[in-house]
């Protein structure tokens, strides 16, 4: 048996706010990127929308605290008549890695394709991201495509 807290994960609230902008800020600055303080805003509000067209979040929390978020978003596809699912951002802080969290946020984006008839859910990372793919590794299947972006 584990000593280790099972992480709750739940959707986004408005009360999120400030513990949300400090996980996305800490995952940003790992990828060495950051954005605007207004994208914060927008991107926020957007999480929160109902529009079905908008992304979606996911936070985990322990013992009162986020310690993870996931944003997802589903999408038409021109090979489907299915939407799929965009897992954009998955996070979990440096000192709640391999507790689980992770997976567990996975699970949820995973159980929410479902829901939505989507079974489809795919992901990107960097090639240097090493212990999430470790991870990725054991849950889901590496594809071989390569990402292009607009110069």
């Amino acid at each position: 048996m584990s000593n280790k807290p099972t992480p709750l994960i739940r959707p986004l609230r408005a009360g999120d706010r400030a513990e949300w902008a400090d996980l996305w800020f800490d995952y940003l600055a790992y990828y060495e990127t950051s954005v605007a303080d207004k994208v914060y805003g927008v991107t926020f509000d957007r999480l929160l929308s109902q529009d079905a067209h908008e992304f979606n979040a996911l936070v985990a929390e322990v013992d009162g605290r986020l310690v993870g978020l996931t944003h997802y978003l589903f999408h038409r596809h021109a090979w489907k008549v299915e939407n799929v699912c965009y897992l954009q951002d998955l996070y979990a802080r440096a000192d709640c890695r391999g507790t689980g969290v992770g997976r567990a946020l996975i699970q949820a984006v995973y159980n929410a394709a479902d829901a939505n008839g989507t079974p489809a859910v795919y992901w990107m990372t960097q090639d240097f991201n090493t212990t999430a793919r470790q991870l990725y590794d054991r849950i889901a299947v590496k594809t071989p495509f390569i990402k292009y972006a607009r110069r």
